[in-house]
């Protein structure tokens, strides 16, 4: 059961990795009681397997029944405390699931679910020193999990130490390289040090490994404005504007067909930003430039044009006005503010 959902302000992608409730080492009764106890062991084996198929049915409130019922005749069962950490991570109540991971890895330190578990629920209550250390603990179990790993680097991120997260983040490509939320997460750590060119590559490596979505197709296309590859901005903004309509897409596509020569179509994509979203004031600022430039160009005959630069200024300062390169050229150009 592998759950994941971005963290908005990062953009980046937290793996909520499901436990496997049979995993870790068996307690020494187990291991070394035969006969009728054996049969309790696989009783209590049965109603594991039963109350994880019901949290993979989302019949959290019946999985934990069970799973308390377990404790009650075994509070040592780190199994129990692990498929109660899962019910809760599912449901997001990341305060109830820290405590089971916890005492599940207090019982097993050496159980990769316990400690990778715990990390999840510490990372996203915000207490992010305490989830470094076990996701550390969790690597020093299997160093190969890519999960792990690229939990990790985001952790750093959020701990703005971009140095640390590159590391892990170039680890989880490198043990799964076939895993387009590890090249996100890549993107978003080199993104972090000004790294566009290598930003945009990790973004490309994402796109082709998963189902492009409209947020990274906006993280490369944030990357390539950085480059000033125009043209591949006018692209990467056809497809965000294909997966949704996407004023600041629009925006961008603008901002690079002028920047091509390209006005006629640089005005159609300001205009098109616009009508998607009244709230661009950047691709206003568009407009009124493009449709400056017609004016200088016909000699400054086309009064149209003129007016309809004005227009378009003030409709930017309107939302914003805390733009004095506008307020300074219209006071260029003789338009009022």
């Amino acid at each position: 059961m592998t759950h994941r959902f971005l963290i908005p302000c990062l953009g980046l992608v937290v793996t909520l990795g499901g436990c496997n409730l049979f995993r870790g080492t068996p307690t020494v009764r187990e291991t070394i009681e035969t006969g009728p106890a054996q049969i309790d062991v696989e009783a209590r084996d049965a109603q594991l397997a039963e109350a994880d198929l019901l949290t993979n049915e989302g019949q959290y409130d019946s999985a934990l029944v069970i799973l308390h019922g377990i404790l009650e005749d075994d509070p040592t069962s780190t199994p129990a405390y692990l498929g109660i950490g899962d019910v809760y991570l599912q449901q997001k109540d990341y305060r109830r699931a820290e405590p089971a991971f916890s005492r599940a890895a207090k019982l097993e330190p050496r159980n990769f679910d316990a400690q990778f578990g715990h990390a999840v629920a510490l990372q996203m209550l915000g207490r992010l020193v305490e989830a470094v250390r076990a996701y550390h603990r969790a690597l020093t179990i299997e160093p190969e999990s890519s999960e792990a790993n690229r939990n990790l680097a985001t952790t750093y991120l959020q701990m703005d130490e971009p140095d640390h997260a590159i590391v892990f983040a170039q680890k989880a490509v490198q043990v799964d390289p076939n895993d387009g939320v590890a090249w996100v997460n890549l993107g978003a750590a080199y993104e972090s040090v000004e790294r566009w060119a290598d930003a945009a590559d990790a973004y490309v490596a994402a796109s082709e490994r998963m189902q492009p979505t409209p947020e990274l197709m906006s993280n490369l296309m944030n990357m390539l404005v950085r480059q000033k590859r125009y043209r591949e901005v006018a692209n990467i903004a056809d497809t965000i504007q294909k997966l949704r309509p996407d004023g600041h897409a629009m925006e961008r596509k603008g901002w690079a067909l002028f920047r091509l020569g390209e006005y006629e179509a640089s005005e159609a994509a300001y205009r098109e930003a616009v009508e998607i979203d009244q709230a661009q004031w950047r691709a206003l600022n568009g407009l009124a430039v493009t449709a400056l430039n017609r004016w200088l160009l016909s000699n400054e005959s086309d009064t149209g044009a003129w007016d309809e630069a004005q227009s378009a200024f003030r409709a930017s300062l309107r939302i914003n006005p805390d733009q004095a390169k506008v307020l300074r050229l219209m006071l260029d150009y003789g338009m009022s503010g």
